[in-house]
């Protein structure tokens, strides 16, 4: 596997780094379980230190992270140095809350005469394997809650994001984290398949492909160990007839487009009411022909560069064999360029349950479009997907939105916004959007052993 940075916007190889070798990651296991016997017994103000110490790093320094996240996978610049001050906000919020999430737990029983608790002890080694779309984003969503609850962590992250990689880490041991607490790994897939196998890792992790996330959900469970699956979206924008429209395709935009529309919870599938489809769909080609793609790190760029060229490639391949199978494609802008990972903005119309492009999901600036007679016709689109990570609705009345949102089948809805990204606000689908719950309370619940003590009476009744 190639641990490389390529820069998206000119596809120059800016570094390559060496796989690990069988030997090295056995003994970085060793290492981890070994530095886990202690970090355990640490306090939770201890642990919150290191947290804490990250989060000021992050933020004392935020230029210097967002750098490389612009470098190695397109992002806009503004946007990164976004992902850099969530990043801290996710340390931040579970050195403040992880101790009270994980308090004991005093239990009703039966027999008045029993003194029971449930206990939240770690598991041990965590094994993380994470994606490119948001470098630091996404593994402070599984070392956060994981470092405060006694556990450690060992992560492979994206092949394409390999100093994001190495500097996370760095970072961490920088806050004052042991040796083997994080550990990056530039592993292969023998090697995860290894380490998934060590009964010394207690639990898996894995955000990306509904593919990766069928794998190695498979290899978990062959060895009867917990998992937790962030997998692939194609979220519904549902846009009722009392919206407020110029805030809503501005909405719609954003939904779209942010992080160059490789978002997991991006707004992949707009749906329209009728009465208003026809000025949403102007308003929404006219918003996204005003995109202007060039550097990311420019100001003045809107539509960066895809992740790599081969994400460019397939993104393009969808597009054209969708129109082979009826749909219709409305490019949005100038052209973009033609050196580097860009892809046209582009408006999908027309297409039916036959077109394949119906049940998939498009990482990137393409919108599909649907116009439907009601509400109850918009719910039932957007059930009609194997996905259900999550979704949105825009209307005048708040009441009635909620109404419609509990009817859809997601892990998550907002009302009014295509996807809030919080630290206290948890993230987690259903269907093969996966299963589990990153982020919140929820977050740092997953891998932590819910241990019962029950103190009998000595007296007391066999």
């Amino acid at each position: 596997m190639a641990y490389q940075t390529v820069n998206p916007y000119d596809n120059q190889v800016v570094a390559t780094f060496d796989d690990l070798a069988d030997q090295q990651v056995t003994q970085l296991l060793g290492h981890a379980h070994s530095t886990f016997e202690s970090w355990r017994q640490t306090s939770f103000a201890e642990r919150a230190a290191v947290c804490r110490r990250a989060a000021a790093i992050l933020t004392e320094s935020p230029d210097v992270f967002a750098r490389l996240l612009t470098l190695e996978m397109g992002k806009l610049y503004a946007e990164s140095l976004g992902e850099v001050q969530l990043t801290a906000e996710i340390f931040e919020y579970y050195a403040e809350n992880a101790e009270a999430f994980l308090a004991p737990e005093r239990l009703d029983t039966a027999s008045s005469d029993d003194d029971a608790m449930l206990v939240s002890a770690p598991l041990g080694v965590i094994l993380g394997i994470q994606p490119w779309n948001f470098p630091y984003y996404q593994l402070a969503r599984v070392a956060a809650p994981n470092l405060m609850a006694g556990n450690v962590v060992m992560v492979k992250h994206a092949s394409n994001v390999p100093q994001a990689a190495a500097v996370f880490e760095q970072l961490l041991l920088e806050a004052g984290a042991p040796q083997g607490a994080y550990t990056n790994l530039y592993a292969t897939k023998d090697q995860i398949n290894m380490l998934i196998d060590d009964p010394r890792v207690r639990g898996v992790a894995l955000t990306g492909s509904e593919g990766a996330g069928a794998v190695v959900a498979a290899r978990a469970g062959k060895n009867l160990k917990k998992s937790t699956m962030e997998l692939g979206g194609s979220d519904a924008f549902i846009a009722l007839a009392d919206c407020d429209l110029d805030r809503t395709v501005q909405w719609a935009l954003h939904g779209r487009i942010f992080n160059g529309g490789q978002c997991c919870v991006a707004s992949k599938r707009i749906v329209v009411l009728d009465e208003i489809a026809d000025e949403f769909l102007d308003r929404f080609q006219l918003v996204l022909s005003e995109l202007k793609a060039g550097d990311p790190f420019d100001a003045s760029t809107t539509m960066p560069p895809m992740s790599s060229q081969g994400a460019a490639d397939d993104l393009n391949a969808q597009i054209n064999a969708a129109v082979e199978a009826g749909a219709k494609a409305i490019p949005c802008g100038e052209p973009v360029p033609n050196t580097g990972a860009f892809v046209q903005p582009t408006i999908l119309t027309d297409i039916t349950p036959d077109n394949p492009a119906y049940y998939q999901e498009f990482f990137g600036p393409v919108a599909l479009f649907f116009r439907v007679k009601d509400e109850d016709e918009a719910v039932a689109l957007a059930n009609d997907s194997r996905f259900g990570l999550g979704g949105s609705v825009f209307t005048g009345d708040v009441a009635r939105g909620v109404e419609v949102a509990k009817r859809i089948d997601t892990g998550m809805v907002n009302i009014n916004h295509p996807a809030r990204l919080k630290a206290d606000l948890p993230f987690g689908g259903v269907k093969i959007s996966g299963y589990g719950n990153e982020l919140a309370h929820l977050g740092i619940q997953e891998f932590v052993n819910k241990k019962l003590i029950n103190v009998v009476p000595i007296d007391a009744p066999a």
